[in-house]
């Protein structure tokens, strides 16, 4: 018999305690209809029923579903037969979730009405070869279970979710997360951001971006609700946020860029939000002072981490009063320091490396592990390239499915190791973080190293610019820096006048475009790759 008193071991396990404390409680609102704890605990009981006994032992679950019912049903269905998840993503190409399917050896795809279509609609050969259990809300919630299953036997130990990125190679790769490294997280989040019973929290990260496991369990742990935005929602950060009463915000920065793009963000009109909390990319001090004066009741909390630490490893908080935030180099806002049982150290080169009970063990394919820790004593356990896939983007750069058990390339065993987070960090006087940029996007030029958050920076600066993009685009046998900006459209002699009296002049983009916003990928964050094409293109039919 399970012991249902005991501290909870995984994430099934923190969501069972709190069915328990608040069974009756909202745990989802959906856009026309809530899911109490109760029951969506019982729907995902039943839902892992019907797993073991159409497919037998069930050790990898692939989500194929977004912001339903059965999103949410079988993430909890899968942790409680204790099988990882593998979210896919609607948006992705075909080829790329069926990679995902075979990198992940998945057992089964749950699919929701959307998930269901999406796989009518793949091209001859591109579909998944995986069983699929394909379900509605109405008859996700209509199950009841018969009490079959044999109580959890899932341990902190076990794989929780695996992620995938491209990285640096341009296959998918691997990041399981165990369910140890998210409690930690949890452990000191939901006290931190006093999520609690009566809190509404957003929900703006697809399940293929870690953050959203922040989304789903800090919201479960702390017994509040996930409100879940529909589609237009997601697309009006400030209606979604006011008109569904949220307590708790929690996106990438690009999002209020996004929200100022699409007529402002009224100051004050976001006072019911008690925390907003943003991470996956650098948050500017421009996009911190118009979330402040929209949410001026709000405490504004910056955090930052790669997959491979779990979701987030630092934190900044800003002071209430404008005139008490500190300066930075880039005007960005402080990535903070250390959460408690973390440790660092800054590599000579700038590089931020974390250890701790959050950072993941190694990749699915220990090949990828290769130069993404140093030893205990600092020293590199597989030499230094000078970068880590994960990075400050959150995004899905790491993991591991048991990886790495004597350390890596004969370095320090596992558990001493710092992950190398290819991030670049200065340390200021009191040990807070600033973030810099990436390590791989210090590019050269005619000969000169040049780091590109320098140039952006300096952009964000001219009067009228809200947001600035720099990247190198090879042009024959050259590479040239092109500019991407939003805000008011400049004259590109005037621009380059900004920059070269801060940068020496042969080193000045001989392009700029304007936007009226910058693109962003799936996860919500600036696409560079894209806006690299977009440049280039405009180069094309504006030269010569």
């Amino acid at each position: 018999m399970e012991d249902r008193t005991r501290t909870p071991r995984t994430l099934h396990e923190v969501f069972a305690a709190t069915a328990r404390r608040h069974p009756e409680l909202p745990a989802v609102e959906l856009a026309t209809s809530s899911i109490g704890y109760a029951e969506l605990e019982r729907a995902a009981e039943a839902l892992a029923e019907r797993l073991t006994a159409e497919h037998g032992r069930v050790r990898s679950v692939a989500l194929l579903a977004s912001r339903s019912g059965v999103a949410y049903g079988g993430y909890l269905a899968a942790q409680r037969l204790g099988a990882q998840v593998v979210p896919l993503n609607l948006k992705y190409p075909p080829r790329r979730n069926t990679a995902i399917c075979e990198l992940a050896d998945v057992d089964v795809i749950i699919a929701d009405a959307a998930g269901q279509q999406w796989l009518e609609h793949c091209p001859a050969g591109t579909r998944p070869v995986r069983p699929v259990l394909g379900l509605t809300d109405r008859e996700l919630l209509a199950a009841r279970p018969d009490g079959s299953l044999p109580a959890p036997s899932a341990g902190p130990e076990d794989i929780a979710y695996l992620l995938f990125t491209s990285g640096s190679t341009g296959r998918p790769k691997g990041v399981p997360i165990r369910h140890r490294n998210v409690l930690a997280f949890l452990e000191h989040a939901v006290p931190r951001f006093e999520v609690g019973p009566g809190c509404r929290t957003s929900h703006t990260f697809d399940l293929t971006f870690d953050l959203s496991v922040y989304d789903l369990f800090v919201t479960w742990a702390g017994g509040a609700t996930l409100v879940v935005p529909d589609a237009a929602e997601l697309l009006s950060p400030v209606e979604y946020a006011v008109d569904r009463r949220l307590t708790h915000w929690f996106s990438v920065p690009s999002a209020v860029s996004a929200a100022a793009g699409l007529g402002g963000l009224p100051d004050g009109r976001g006072a019911g939000l008690r925390h907003s909390v943003f991470c996956g990319e650098q948050f500017t001090y421009a996009q911190a002072e118009e979330w402040h004066a929209f949410a001026p009741g709000s405490v504004l909390t910056n955090i930052y981490g790669p997959t491979e630490l779990t979701l987030a490893c630092t934190e900044f908080r800003l002071p209430a009063e404008r005139g008490d935030w500190p300066e930075t180099v880039n005007d960005t806002v402080p990535i903070g320091t250390l959460f408690p049982g973390l440790d660092h150290t800054v590599t000579e080169d700038g590089e931020l490396c974390v250890r701790g009970p959050q950072r993941f063990d190694g990749y699915l394919d220990p090949r990828d592990d290769t130069n993404r820790f140093l030893g205990a004593d600092g020293g590199a356990d597989g030499g230094a390239d000078g970068g880590a896939d994960g990075g400050a983007d959150g995004g899905a750069d790491g993991g591991a499915d048991g990886g790495a058990d004597g350390g890596a390339d004969g370095g320090a065993p596992v558990e001493e190791r710092y992950y190398r987070t290819g991030d670049r960090v200065r340390t200021e006087d009191d040990g807070t973080l600033v973030h810099l940029g990436r390590l791989d996007n210090q590019v050269k030029i005619r000969g000169y190293r040049v780091e590109l958050g320098e140039f952006e920076t300096l952009l964000r600066r001219r009067p009228g610019i809200r947001e600035a993009v720099v990247v190198p685009v090879r042009q024959g046998d050259t590479t040239e820096l092109m500019a991407c900006y939003t805000g008011e459209p400049a004259r590109e002699a005037d621009l380059r006048r900004t920059l070269a009296a801060g940068l020496p002049v042969h080193l000045v983009p001989n392009v700029f475009l304007h936007v009226e916003s910058l693109p962003l990928n799936p996860n919500g964050k600036t696409d560079r790759a894209v806006v690299a094409k977009l440049v280039a293109e405009h180069a094309a039919l504006t030269r010569p």
